[in-house]
């Protein structure tokens, strides 16, 4: 059997950072539903639910002023301003900056903050000003970890690495932030971005999962030899593996899931109900037996759907298990497992 937990804290290299082995992703507490549909926490709803996760023990918390254009990290910072600041771990993101919205004119009554709408900038005074705008919303004092977001949907690579990537580690040099990193949906820019400049973490979503392994081979080692933690988002591979009804339209990668995907995970689901294993405890644990893997930062929207994400931590999973879905070829032969 293995089981694990979700609070203990692991070290994010030499940068004097820690985070709880489960940590808080902070998109659906914004307001705004996600790319999957699924429903975004009401202004009590989530603070409510923040508050849920520090009070079970998670002690690092995600956000970025993407998530619901600015809401994410007011409620992130009204929920967590009553705690010690030293007592938990906070990263956001730079990348972007909000700006006030001419569709939708007007102010968020409950956030008390104008609405805004996003617009990319990797400019070094648009990466400060999008820390400093973000450490006005929560109010907080400072960040302990900045990653760079997104920055390949709109093929800014070079920009990222010209200046963006630069003023962060300038920030990091003076002392600004602890830790610097960048986060999207991929693990080949971050690779070459690798080549460039060190980076303390990487936020990467959905490409080391229960389902999409696709990091594995490559980046993982490459992490593990630069020292470069690995905060894994989107362990769920947006729903797909949270979804016990897999006969219905499910989203993989913020998109409706192509057949292959969906026969694949169907797969996987068989081989938990042949263990009596609920498929999304094994999709939060199987990712953190790696060591790049630091933490899991799963998305929740609600008190109860954190003390499930915590309970699903902390279930026991059957060695066999993982032994079944390696001979069953959908995990690596030596993909490192859980116990």
């Amino acid at each position: 059997m293995s089981a694990l937990d979700p609070f203990e804290r692991v070290a994010i290299g030499e940068t004097g950072v820690i985070v709880s082995q489960l940590g808080f992703g902070s998109v659906f507490v914004g307001g705004r539903e996600h790319g999957d549909g699924t429903p975004a926490s009401e202004y009590e709803t989530a603070l409510d639910t923040i508050e849920t996760a520090y009070e079970l023990g998670i002690r690092y918390f995600d956000t970025a002023p993407f998530y619901g254009r600015g809401r994410s990290e007011v409620r992130v910072g009204r929920a967590l301003a009553h705690q010690t600041r030293e007592s938990f771990t906070l990263s956001s993101k730079v990348g972007r900056v909000l700006e006030p919205d001419p569709q939708t004119p007007g102010v968020w009554a409950e956030d008390g903050i104008a609405k805004m709408e996003a617009r990319f900038d990797m400019s070094r005074d648009g990466i400060l000003r999008a820390l400093d705008d973000g450490l006005a919303r929560h109010s907080l004092g400072h960040l302990d970890i900045v990653y760079l977001h997104d920055a390949d949907w709109e093929d800014l690579e070079d920009e990222a690495i010209a200046t963006a990537l630069p003023t962060l580690v300038e920030l990091r040099e003076q002392g600004v932030v602890k830790a610097i990193g960048v986060g999207m949906n991929q693990w080949e820019m971050p690779a070459r971005f690798m080549r460039h400049f060190h980076l303390d973490i990487v936020l990467l979503a959905g490409r080391y999962t229960l389902l999409d392994q696709s990091a594995y081979a490559e980046f993982l080692p490459l992490c593990v030899a630069e020292n470069t933690k690995i905060a894994l988002g989107g362990p769920y591979n947006s729903g797909i593996l949270a979804t016990r009804d897999l006969s219905g339209d499910n989203w993989f990668n913020y998109k409706p899931a192509e057949s292959h995907w969906i026969e694949r995970a169907k797969a996987i689901q068989s081989v938990c109900r042949q263990f009596e294993v609920d498929m999304r405890a094994a999709a939060l644990q199987f990712p953190v037996a790696h060591p790049a893997v630091a933490t899991v930062i799963p998305g929740a929207a609600t008190p109860m759907q954190v003390r499930e994400n915590v309970e699903l931590f902390q279930s026991n999973i059957p060695t066999d298990l993982w032994t079944e879905l390696k001979a069953a070829n959908l995990m690596p032969e030596d993909a490192p497992v859980p116990g």
